[in-house]
């Protein structure tokens, strides 16, 4: 999935998860997702919108499941629009709004505006951008850019690159950076995991957010996950970032560089590792 589909779209369930058929979790969000949307009774959220405002709770996957449970239970309404060259978004609202396809309209036109794939483009460039000028400032030296070989070693399994490499004392880490909403995949974790691992790099995520197993799983690989809790906008649309939190409720900002206590975890993780005590 590019960022286009992921930000404004209906996600597939990921097989890969490997959920059990009966979840106690999905029981869980489906009352809290219900009595969220009973509360809310004249307002329309897309799924994406929902699974972020919920991400402290649950897995973004286990509220998608727990809100189809719901419409196809009939117990919220839902409806599908098409975002012209991107795909489709899903709509939930209370099953007595009446009036649910104006404010749907509304989200569609701003979500279509941060999916075009040229505003995504550049969500991706700001990304990279305040990690490049964020870690040299810390002292995590850049070595390698797009890179699938390293100090003599090639990555041949597939066509993926590590977006960056960088180096603090002695330690190397293979760095990814995704600047998205939604989480990254399953599979393309594991293939930058495996990755990593044949480069001989510490694998370094630096994300807006990543479920605790993707952390946990990071953590005993002597890896660590810096996560934003924001999505950064490129430089200029402060107001475009204003707009989307205050009609959506999504976590999007327009920082000029990476917070200084933001770069103090990376270091703290950083000497605890060169210590030999990350795990």
């Amino acid at each position: 999935m590019d960022d286009a589909f992921d930000n404004g779209q209906e996600p597939d369930f990921e097989d890969s998860e490997e959920q059990p058929r009966h979840d106690p979790k999905v029981d869980e969000a489906s009352g809290k997702l219900l009595s969220f949307i009973e509360t809310n009774p004249g307002e329309v959220f897309y799924e994406m919108q929902i699974e972020v405002l919920f991400e402290n709770e649950y897995f973004h996957w286990i509220t998608t499941k727990a809100l189809a449970r719901l419409r196809d239970s009939r117990k919220i309404g839902s409806s599908i629009a098409i975002l012209k060259g991107v795909g489709r978004i899903r709509f939930y609202f209370h099953i007595k709004n009446r009036y649910w396809k104006r404010r749907a309209a509304e989200i569609t036109k701003l979500v279509a505006q941060f999916s075009d794939p040229l505003f995504t483009s550049a969500l991706g460039n700001q990304g990279e951008m305040l990690t490049d000028a964020g870690l040299p400032s810390a002292g995590f030296l850049p070595k390698a850019r797009n890179a699938n070989q390293f100090a003599g070693i090639q990555w041949a399994e597939t066509k993926h690159n590590l977006d960056r490499i960088f180096e603090k004392d002695g330690v190397l880490y293979g760095t990814e950076i995704k600047n998205r909403l939604s989480y990254i995949s399953r599979d393309e974790f594991h293939t930058k995991l495996r990755m990593c691992e044949v480069l001989r790099l510490r694998p370094l995520f630096i994300a807006r957010m990543m479920p605790r197993s993707y952390v946990y799983e990071l953590f005993e690989r002597g890896g660590f996950a810096l996560l934003m809790k924001f999505q950064f906008y490129p430089f200029g649309s402060e107001a475009f970032a204003a707009t989307v939190r205050e009609n959506l409720g999504l976590p999007v900002d327009c920082p000029k560089r990476l917070e200084d206590g933001t770069l103090q975890r990376l270091l703290k993780y950083h000497n605890r590792a060169t210590a030999g005590t990350a795990h």
